[in-house]
C-alpha cells in the first residue's frame, strides 16, 4: 500500500482525509497536525506523497516544500489550500508542489490526483534510473521514432525519455523553436502509447481565430434551421487518442483557464451549452516561445505553466546539434529527390561545411527547405555550394562575414548623417557636446546635421 502523509493544523480536516483514504484500501496514512515535526518526520521514513495544507502556523507550508527542496526528497506534493490562497498555491507549483487543491476538497479529484502524483512519480524514477550513455536502437518503439535520425547523445536521451514518458497519460509540455521538430515528437510519441491506433488530431493555437478558437476546440451548440444542434471540436475528434496544442503562448486569458480546467478534471463543455462533457485524450502543449520571458510572463498563467512544466522536454535546436548536420541533409535529400524526380548521389563535404558556418534560425524545417531548393536548383548529380539558391548563399556568406541579419546597403552620406543626429539627440542637442563626442569641427557637425 502506498503511504501518504498528510500535513494539516486542522484535526478535523486530518481526521476526515486519514478516514476517507483509509476506505479506499489503497493507502496508508500519517498525520501530523503540527508542521514542526514535519522535518524530523522525514529524516526517519520515506513517503509516497504529501498532502500539505498552506497556511499554518510556526512552519508555513511554503517553508515545508522549501526544506523538501534543500534536502533532496523528490516525493510529490499537492497543496490544499482555501480558494483565497490561490497565489500561494501558484508559489508552491513553482517551489515543485505537484498540484493543488481548494477546500473542502472533492473526494473524485483528490483520488484522481494522487493517481496522476505516484503515476508522474513512478515515471520520472524511471526516467532518472536510465543509464548515462543510451543508444538509438535500444529504443522499444524504433519506428515511432523514425523521423528523428540522430547522433547527439543529449537528442538519443530525449527520445528515450519521450518513450517512456509515452507510456502513460500525464499531459507533456515540450518547448522549443519553430522548426525544431515539436510536432514531429508529439507523432512520436503518439506511436509509441497506448493509444497509437487513435486519431491524433494537431492545431496551432495562433492557426486560428482566436474568437473562433473556443468553438472549434471545445465544440458549439446552436439552433440551426429552428433545431439545436451539437457541433462537435477539436477534443471530440482526437477523442480516445492524443490532442497536440502548439503555440499555447497565443491563448487568450479566457482560453487558458479553460484549458487548465479541461487538463486537471478532464472535463469542458461546448460553446452555448452548460452540459459537462468528459474528455478521453491524452495532451501534449507545446510553445516555441518561452514563456518565462516578457511578453506571455504577464499574460500567461504562472499557474498553467507550473502545471505544464512537471512533464516537460525541450526541442534542441539544430545549431546545438551540427554532428546531425549531415544524416539529417541525407534525409532531406532523399525527400526532395524522390519528390522532383531527380537523381541526385550525395552531398559535397564542402557543401555541408558551408552549411555548418549558418545557425538555421528556423532549424530543420529550413535545412529541409535549403535542400529541396538545391536539388531543384542542382545542374550535376552531386549537390555543391554552386547548387545553393543563389539568396541562400548570399545569406549564409554574409552571416559567416559577420553581417547582421537583415543588413541592407546605404550610402555613407546617409549612415554618417544619422549617426550624427542620433548623437546630437544622445547629447541633449548640446552641439559643442555633439561635436566633442564626435571628434569634427562644428562646422561639419552643422553639415550633417541640415
Amino acid at each position: 500500500m502506498k503511504q501518504l502523509l498528510i500535513v494539516d493544523d486542522d484535526v478535523a480536516v486530518t481526521n476526515y482525509l486519514m478516514v476517507f483514504l483509509m476506505q479506499t484500501e489503497k493507502y496508508e496514512t500519517c498525520v501530523v497536525n503540527d508542521s514542526r515535526e514535519v522535518a524530523p518526520l522525514l529524516a526517519e521514513r520515506v513517503f509516497d506523497v504529501m498532502l500539505l495544507d498552506m497556511d499554518m502556523p510556526n512552519v508555513s507550508g511554503l517553508d515545508v516544500l522549501k526544506h523538501l527542496r534543500a534536502a533532496g526528497i523528490p516525493m510529490p506534493v499537492i497543496i490544499l489550500t482555501g480558494v483565497s490562497d490561490i497565489d500561494l498555491a501558484v508559489r508552491s507549483l513553482k517551489l515543485g508542489a505537484f498540484d493543488y487543491l481548494t477546500k473542502p476538497v472533492d473526494e473524485d479529484k483528490l483520488l484522481s490526483v494522487i493517481d496522476a502524483a505516484l503515476e508522474h512519480q513512478a515515471l520520472h524514477e524511471t526516467i532518472e534510473q536510465m543509464p548515462k550513455q543510451l543508444k538509438r536502437e535500444d529504443l522499444t518503439h524504433k519506428a515511432a521514432f523514425d523521423s528523428f535520425p540522430t547522433l547527439d547523445p543529449e537528442t538519443i536521451r530525449l527520445l528515450h525519455q519521450a518513450e517512456k514518458m509515452a507510456s502513460s497519460d500525464l499531459t507533456i509540455f515540450i518547448r522549443g523553436e519553430i522548426g525544431s521538430g515539436k510536432l514531429s515528437l508529439a507523432r512520436a510519441i503518439h506511436a509509441a502509447s497506448p493509444r497509437h491506433d487513435k486519431p491524433f488530431v494537431a492545431i496551432a493555437a495562433d492557426a486560428v481565430d482566436p474568437a473562433e478558437l473556443p468553438a472549434q476546440f471545445f465544440g458549439q451548440a446552436r439552433l440551426w434551421s429552428g433545431e439545436r444542434e451539437e457541433r462537435p471540436g477539436f477534443l471530440e475528434e482526437a477523442q480516445g487518442g492524443t490532442l497536440y496544442l502548439d503555440k499555447i503562448g497565443r491563448l487568450s486569458g479566457p482560453m487558458q483557464m479553460r484549458v487548465k480546467r479541461l487538463l486537471q478534471t478532464g472535463e469542458y463543455y461546448r460553446e452555448n451549452s452548460t452540459r459537462v462533457l468528459k474528455a478521453d485524450v491524452r495532451f501534449i502543449l507545446a510553445s516555441t516561445r518561452n514563456l518565462e520571458e516578457e511578453p506571455f510572463r504577464s499574460t500567461f498563467s504562472r499557474d498553467l505553466y507550473y502545471h505544464l512544466m512537471v512533464n516537460s522536454l525541450v526541442m534542441p535546436p539544430l545549431r546545438e546539434r551540427m554532428d546531425d548536420l549531415p544524416l539529417l541533409a541525407d534525409v532531406f535529400l532523399k525527400e526532395a529527390a524522390e519528390k522532383t524526380g531527380r537523381r541526385i548521389e550525395g552531398i559535397a563535404p564542402s557543401l555541408l561545411d558551408f552549411l555548418k558556418t549558418y545557425d538555421f534560425p528556423d532549424n530543420m524545417q529550413e535545412l529541409r527547405n535549403i535542400i529541396a531548393g538545391s536539388v531543384a536548383n542542382s545542374e550535376s548529380a552531386m549537390l555543391t555550394v554552386d547548387s545553393l539558391p543563389a539568396f541562400i548563399r548570399t545569406r549564409i556568406m554574409s552571416l559567416a562575414a559577420g553581417v547582421p541579419a537583415g543588413f541592407r546597403p546605404r550610402a555613407l552620406r546617409e549612415v554618417i548623417r544619422e549617426h550624427v543626429r542620433q548623437t546630437y539627440a544622445f547629447c541633449g542637442e548640446d552641439r559643442i557636446k555633439t561635436a566633442a563626442e564626435l571628434e569634427i569641427s562644428l562646422e561639419e557637425m552643422e553639415e550633417h546635421l541640415r
